[in-house]
């Protein structure tokens, strides 16, 4: 029988086919006979088991995977016929029919969308550009050195910059609360890990003195108790420390790795990380502001069942997030109709960006991929043994792969699109999570 096509919406399709009886009956015996062979029954050697019992025991799950071996090969030769590229799996169904000579069923699924990719030189992308100079290299070498330092007693009272060791007890209209009593707690003034309120009631302490003050607990604090509220902590001030930074001299050289204590070397490795690290950071900037703008270069539907499938992979990829957090998701209802909306950019942009790649020939080549792997190298100990192990690992190198296609495509664009050069501040570009 001839399979045909029917069109029920614009990427929903019905197909129309049928299986031999003849070729169902063929294979289910030769399955069967086969099974005979080995087949171990109660009372019967290997082998030896007559064949009606066979059939009784096992006919029905043969005849089963028989008849889905030969839909799905009827299936997959009737796609193969009519030239269709199919999202998702299809909704198979038997049909009720009075011929002995066939079964037929039928099949909805949907399609992959036709895409037409606009002209890109009607996008405006911002390249963002930030230049490593000897402010930043110093910055970073002043960082270094605070994370080296030692601590000392300070006279005098307490001032930013400075670590205070204390006891403190919260309390809300008079009542202590979870979490708001702690002792010899160090934390160092102006740094913001406590409230700003907390923060000025401590700074000006003297050692061993005792104050209680207001702090007041912002709208969207973490804790629902205590957003909104206003607590009084008693604060008794048990020690206060001054930071005695690192000499920048061929010590704290030999601390950083360089092993015969240049200085110079020092500076140099610096600037170098530095730059490979605002590298990456621009291209991540950048390459989010490319994948904002795609999507404008074409309007398209989306087959559903991969919006189904990846607001399930989001729904499940939060789950495994709160998992490693501690979490019990057992009870946490994590609904895959919340990342509907977030699962509809990701197909939107991921169809348009495999459409673009095809018609522009921008499949990742040999030698990108490895100065990809070579670039990620240069910042571990040993890049060779990192080189060997990408290479080595299919998984590692197809996710390689596809970094290298997408930077392609953001290059594809900046050739084409109207580019508008931003500067963006050191400070600036480090405070913001890598894209």
């Amino acid at each position: 029988m001839a399979t045909v096509i029917e069109s029920t919406g614009t990427l929903e399709r019905r197909l129309k086919m049928a299986v031999s009886a003849a070729d169902l009956v063929q294979q289910v015996a030769g399955r069967l006979r086969q099974l005979s062979k080995t087949v171990k029954m109660s009372g019967f050697r290997p082998g030896k088991v007559p064949m009606k019992m066979v059939e009784r025991s096992y006919g029905a799950q043969i005849q089963a995977e028989v008849i889905g071996d030969l839909v799905s090969k009827a299936f997959s030769a009737a796609i193969a016929e009519h030239s269709l590229r199919v999202a998702g799996e299809p909704k198979i169904e038997p049909v009720q029919g009075d011929s002995d000579t066939e079964l037929s069923f039928t099949a909805s699924f949907e399609v992959y969308p036709d895409i037409a990719p606009g002209d890109a030189a009607t996008l405006e992308v911002e390249r963002f550009v930030c230049p490593v100079g000897d402010e930043e290299v110093n910055k970073t070498i002043d960082i270094l050195r605070k994370q080296r330092a030692t601590w000392h007693d300070a006279p005098g009272s307490a001032a930013d910059g400075q670590r205070a060791t204390i006891d403190f007890v919260g309390k809300v209209d008079g009542v202590a609360f979870q979490g708001g009593t702690a002792e010899d707690f160090p934390f160092v003034l102006g740094e913001g890990r406590m409230l700003a309120d907390f923060e000025a009631g401590v700074r000006g302490m003297t050692v061993s003195q005792s104050r209680t003050f207001p702090v007041n607990f912002p709208a969207d604090y973490g804790s629902k108790d205590l957003a909104g509220k206003t607590a009084d902590f008693e604060v008794t001030l048990k020690k206060l420390e001054a930071p005695q930074l690192p000499e920048l001299d061929g010590s704290l050289a030999t601390q950083l790795g360089i092993a015969d204590g240049d200085v110079d070397k020092m500076r140099a490795e610096i600037r170098a990380n530095l730059e490979r690290e605002v590298g990456e950071r621009l291209k991540g900037r950048i390459k989010a502001g490319a994948m904002a703008a795609l999507p404008a270069l074409a309007n398209f539907e989306l087959p559903k069942a991969l919006i189904d499938t990846e607001s399930a992979a989001l729904a499940e990829r939060m789950k495994a997030d709160l998992q490693a957090r501690g979490m019990d998701v057992r009870n946490i209802p994590v609904p895959p109709e919340a990342f509907r909306e977030q699962a509809e950019k990701r197909v939107r942009l991921g169809l348009l960006v495999a459409e673009i790649v095809k018609r522009e020939s921008l499949q990742a080549k040999p030698d990108q991929i490895r100065r990809q792997i070579e670039e990620f190298a240069k910042s571990y100990e040993n890049p060779g043994e990192v080189i060997r192990h990408y290479f080595s690992n299919r998984d590692q190198l197809a996710q390689v792969e596809a970094v290298v296609v997408e930077q392609n495509v953001v290059d594809w664009l900046l050739s084409r699109a109207k580019v508008q050069d931003r500067s963006l501040g050191f400070d600036e570009l480090m405070a913001q999570q890598q894209g």
